[in-house]
């Protein structure tokens, strides 16, 4: 008997020691609310609240105002950590239904990082069969700065955005003074559409414009609706729109190109970020009224001109007493300092007046790049500014093209691509200093495998031509002969060592140069043709420029430059050819302007010495029609030698030929020198 009596001891024993351990412990409870916590999984959260916690503060109170905070802060990689409860703790809590878990919250923000350190209370509640721990939550768990009431509050601050300026400093695109034209709508008068339809013709927007902006919502009878930004030096067109009496100004900001078109496709311009653009960005780093550059440096250096968003979260009590919770410091864009040349950019520009075409100026000795002209272009102003629709479309009707970038792309070089095929052919052999060919005639045809067609020179020689006079006189027979001589693969090899089919080492995207349609001269009158400039081979002038700075340096090609802190004097191809080599055709660059068998005699008129070879790039299908001629001169000063040109304009063939791109590039030097 007394054996069964301690048996059934034993077995019930057993039984509430078992009962004990199917009871949920407080520690086990908040790591179930953590684990939710750290998935952001916010009515799970609530359920686990102890009633009075839920009664206190509604499902909106907790799991709207959680996912809004969360969501408006741009919270992520939360981590809610604590440490266990001791054995002894755990019994404490078991036996007073209440436990305390201090806690930590790591976090990152749009303000950086936020971390803060809390206490967490579980009370035992329900019937005795329901009994479970709930969390006595507050405000506090979201921050304590909150924990008594307060509101958070986010403020922004927009970064100023960095200027892009030339070698001297001077400026590209600033951000200026302007003034902000507003309209009130309660002075707009007995006549309020004849009021819009003036200020509408004077900033030349069209009314509907005018009324999308005053049609917003928030916009009052006795408020200043900002319609269209003017710049400082419109003073005249200010005090025109201010006889108007619900015209008002204020002082704003703005984007200004100093140099107008001159430098309109180099720098580009900015505007209002599209929902494509927001795609392709960081979503982190830009807003939808956002501006970004869109095309020219504007775009090329926008991560770096942007600058970041300051902002401040803050907690804000009834007395209006401000807590900071996290802070990230606003950081203006950085100022983006150039090789470009503001005087030398406008000089070259207005050089074109009516005419269209590109030209790049470079530093042959350092590889900076100067200039790049596209003429012509528009205002980058207007974008800023304001451009009516029909003023836009005047610019895409317009015959000159002014909204393509010439600069960027690539074109037929005409006899300006002599030198370097003379370079070519000096380097592999191919042409022997003082060495002459005998060439009678102004015409020549290879053979039958060339049907009727013959390549034509411009004069006739004296003598043999050697590589020197070819050059002097621009002779494509002789440049056809020794291209033929020397062979496609030889030829080829040499115009890739200079860069052909690359890549041009400039981060600005300038269309690679090509030899031909598909890289390779398989035909004996396009290897012919191509050896002069013509056939299919297109070149940019920036690498045209680039292509004349070997003669310069014993050989060597330079890197082309475009930021100020870039080192300079870099090597992009080595090797081209050799120091007596490039003297050569450096003296012949010289006699190009000097002899009296030159073409560019134009370029006598400095009084100092310039240097160059001339260029007409014919844009016709057969020798025997008429057609398009583009005229490149490349100019330097023979002496000096800081500053080379590559200038190209179209449709010189009624002003002269190349000769006319000489007394440009002649005038540019004598003006910048």
């Amino acid at each position: 008997m007394r054996k069964s009596v301690i048996f059934l001891i034993i077995l019930l024993s057993i039984f509430v020691t078992a009962c004990s351990d199917d009871e949920v412990t407080p520690q086990e409870r908040f790591d179930t609310y953590v684990d939710h916590w750290n998935e952001q999984e916010f009515p799970k959260m609530y359920k686990m609240l102890t009633s009075n916690a839920a009664e206190t503060y509604p499902t909106k109170e907790f799991v709207d105002r959680y996912k809004k905070i969360y969501s408006d802060l741009g919270i992520s990689d939360l981590k809610v950590s604590y440490d266990k409860l001791s054995d002894e703790a755990m019994e404490k809590a078991m036996e007073k239904g209440t436990a305390q878990f201090p806690f930590t919250v790591e976090m990152e923000s749009i303000a950086g990082s936020i971390t803060f350190d809390y206490k967490a209370t579980l009370i035992k509640e329900g019937k005795e069969e329901e009994k479970n721990w709930y969390l006595k939550w507050d405000p506090g768990f979201i921050f304590p700065e909150i924990k008594d009431g307060a509101d958070i509050a986010l403020e922004t601050t927009e970064p100023k955005r960095g200027e892009i300026l030339d070698r001297n400093r001077m400026p590209l695109a600033i951000n200026a003074i302007v003034h902000e034209i507003g309209i009130i709508p309660g002075k707009l008068g007995d006549n309020p559409e004849q009021a819009k339809q003036k200020i509408a013709d004077l900033l030349d927007v069209s009314v509907e414009t005018i009324n999308s902006k005053l049609n917003q919502d928030w916009v009052g009878p006795n408020m200043h609706v900002p319609i269209q930004k003017v710049r400082k030096s419109q003073e005249d067109l200010v005090a025109q729109l201010l006889e108007i009496d619900a015209v008002s100004t204020q002082d704003a900001t703005a984007r200004e190109y100093p140099l107008g078109k001159a430098a309109a496709h180099l720098t580009g311009y900015i505007g209002k970020i599209t929902a494509d653009e927001m795609e392709e960005m960081d979503s982190n780093s830009y807003d939808a009224d956002d501006m970004i550059g869109k095309r020219g440096l504007e775009l090329l250096y926008e991560d770096r001109l942007k600058g970041e968003e300051g902002v401040t979260i803050s907690a804000v009590n009834e007395e209006g007493d401000e807590t900071v919770i996290a802070e990230q410091p606003v950081q203006d864009g950085e100022n983006v300092v150039t090789t470009i040349d503001a005087d030398i950019q406008e000089t070259i520009y207005n050089t074109y007046e009516d005419d269209a075409g590109t030209a790049a100026a470079i530093h042959p000795k350092t590889g900076e790049t100067l200039a790049m002209v596209s003429a012509p272009a528009f205002d980058p102003n207007k974008r800023i500014f304001g451009i009516s629709q029909s003023g836009y479309e005047q610019l895409q009707d317009d015959p000159q093209r002014p909204l393509v970038n010439r600069f960027r792309a690539t074109f037929s070089p005409g006899s300006a691509m002599k030198p370097i095929t003379a370079a070519v052919g000096l380097q592999n052999g191919g042409i022997v200093p003082g060495e002459g060919i005998k060439i009678n005639g102004l015409t020549w045809s290879n053979g039958e495998g060339w049907g009727d067609y013959k390549v034509r020179r411009v004069s006739e020689s004296d003598g043999p031509v050697d590589v020197t006079d070819a050059l002097i006189r621009s002779d494509n027979i002789y440049f056809a002969k020794k291209a033929v001589e020397m062979g496609s693969e030889k030829f080829v090899d040499g115009l890739e060592q200079f860069g052909f089919g690359d890549e041009l080492p400039l981060p600005y995207g300038i269309e690679n140069s090509t030899i031909s349609s598909n890289g390779s001269i398989d035909d004996e009158v396009l290897l012919a043709n191509t050896a002069y400039g013509q056939g299919q081979v297109q070149i940019s002038p920036l690498h045209l420029a680039l292509s004349y700075t070997p003669f310069l340096n014993g050989g060597t090609m330079l890197k082309p430059t475009l930021l100020a802190d870039t080192e300079k004097s870099q090597a992009w191809k080595e090797d081209l050819l050799s120091g007596e080599q490039a003297a050569v055709i450096r003296d012949a660059l010289r006699e190009v302007v000097a002899s009296p068998k030159g073409t560019a005699k134009g370029a006598r008129d400095a009084d100092f010495p310039i240097s160059g070879k001339t260029g007409t790039a014919e844009l016709k299908q057969t020798s025997d029609e008429e057609g398009a001629e583009n005229g490149w001169f490349v100019g330097y000063p023979a002496d000096e030698q800081d500053i080379l040109i590559a200038m190209m304009i179209e449709n010189t063939e009624d002003k002269g030929g190349s000769g006319y791109t000489v007394d440009k590039v002649t005038d540019i030097l004598k003006a910048v020198n």
